[in-house]
């Protein structure tokens, strides 16, 4: 992949999407670390109904200590692994509150070691929450990497990560995320992606190779 081709990438999906967001509703750091941490095998959305009620309960990383697990478990229930969430939300509240007074630390390596917080979800929170330029890779992220050809299809997360931020400019890292995430969430999606009107088909091997068929029954 040249540059002139990664500009036409980055280009289009601005014009795509130009208001690209984070999809998880927040109105601080610490909303936006626990929703993320939930968001784990699940939908946006799906975590979106669960918050707009738990975040009215639950405030501050006290508030999730002053509940017993079960109780915290059937708020979350709704969410896939949500047992194993309640007990890592606990988890983190307690470390916040020993650690940090209570704050989201602002540093990546500091999120990584709180119960829960992988990679991607300290990418997100460090980004979002702090304007730190980082690329988070999610399932649409990796997808839609892979089939333009700015991965190979068996690089691993972290691989399509240092990837993606060799070859986009850092300033851009936070903005061409959430692009990204929207190409792939409403056009490049995992079934049936809209190859046939996709402004990049001429240079995504994915999309050549999946019109191939197409192509060929129109010929015959």
């Amino acid at each position: 992949m040249n540059e002139k081709n990664i500009r036409r990438i980055l280009d289009t999906m601005s014009e795509m999407f130009p208001g690209a967001h984070c999809e998880l509703n927040h109105s601080n750091p610490f909303e936006l670390l626990i929703a993320v941490m939930m968001s784990a095998q699940a939908t946006d959305e799906s975590v979106n109904r669960v918050t707009d009620t738990l975040f009215k309960k639950y405030r501050k990383p006290e508030d999730y200590l002053s509940v017993s697990i079960e109780e915290l478990q059937q708020d979350i229930r709704r969410i896939g692994l949500f047992r194993n969430k309640a007990k890592n939300i606990q988890s983190l509240c307690g470390i916040l509150l020993d650690k940090y007074g209570g704050e989201v630390p602002r540093e990546h390596e500091l999120l990584v070691e709180l119960p829960g917080v992988g990679r991607k979800t300290a990418n997100v929170v460090v980004s979002n929450a702090f304007g730190v330029p980082a690329i988070a890779v999610d399932t649409h992220v990796e997808r839609v990497s892979k089939r333009l050809g700015l991965a190979k299809p068996d690089d691993s997360v972290l691989e399509v990560e240092k990837k993606l931020m060799k070859v986009i400019p850092r300033e851009e890292w936070t903005l061409s995320h959430h692009r990204i995430i929207f190409f792939g969430r409403y056009h490049c999606k995992a079934q049936n992606p809209n190859c046939p009107e996709c402004p990049l088909l001429d240079i995504c091997p994915e999309g050549k190779r999946r019109m191939k068929p197409v192509n060929k029954r129109k010929t015959t």
